[in-house]
């Protein structure tokens, strides 16, 4: 008797662009991230669906242990349960900064101007829910899956920039009440939440600067 094999490989298709043109492609990309900044102030504009599908399209495409691909993207766009998912996030985050939180950690967070109010769960046009999937009824088991997520969340964040839309990531802790406001299975895990849209009119940002490239890279050889 016969079997199926498991392990069947595809030709890779290697990109073959002339270096200089990787380079300048390189160069565009940076000059794009640079400029991305968390926005907590959003604009009612509308945002067109497709943008949103694509970039979670982008963002599955992310490398995952043992090709589980252990997520799901919550797209929100009822106003009930965006209030919902608001109420219940203030009120997580008003225990935090009045309970929770050690002195260390808010002042850290000072230069952000950040309090336990949570509008933009409301005001951006979409709030996307990133879950874990963990085991499941109808669920192979996982491998590494905070980490698996968590580069996925990346691709999702460059992917939405690039469309020109705004996102923040905002995880309250602790998170269960998610699982009943968006009828989400157990073995689904919120693992963070990603308002989306046009940044609102006027809207400002803190006035930070990222570590230099001196003290993130070091090379070895």
């Amino acid at each position: 008797m016969s079997c199926t094999p498991r392990h069947v490989t595809v030709r890779v298709q290697p990109d073959r662009r002339p270096v200089e043109e990787a380079r300048s492609g390189q160069r565009s990309f940076l000059e794009l991230m640079t400029v991305r900044r968390t926005i907590r102030d959003f604009s009612t504009r509308p945002v067109p669906f497709d943008l949103v599908e694509t970039a979670i399209r982008v963002a599955s495409t992310a490398p995952s242990g043992a090709h589980v691909q252990p997520w799901r993207f919550v797209v929100v766009s009822d106003p009930l349960r965006k209030r919902r998912l608001r109420e219940a996030a203030e009120e997580e985050e008003r225990a935090f900064y009045a309970d929770r939180a050690s002195a260390e950690w808010l002042h850290a967070l000072e230069p952000l101007g950040t309090d336990w109010r949570k509008p933009f769960l409301e005001e951006a046009p979409y709030v996307i829910v990133v879950m874990e999937v963990h085991k499941g009824p109808r669920s192979p088991k996982p491998y590494y899956v905070k980490e698996s997520v968590g580069i996925a969340v990346g691709f999702l964040l460059a992917a939405l920039h690039q469309a020109g839309l705004a996102t923040l990531t905002h995880t309250p802790s602790p998170m269960r009440f998610i699982n009943e406001i968006l009828d989400r299975p157990r073995e689904e895990r919120p693992f963070v939440v990603v308002p989306v849209g046009y940044p609102a009119d006027g809207a400002r940002v803190p006035d930070l600067r990222r570590k230099p490239l001196a003290d993130v890279l070091v090379r070895l050889g």
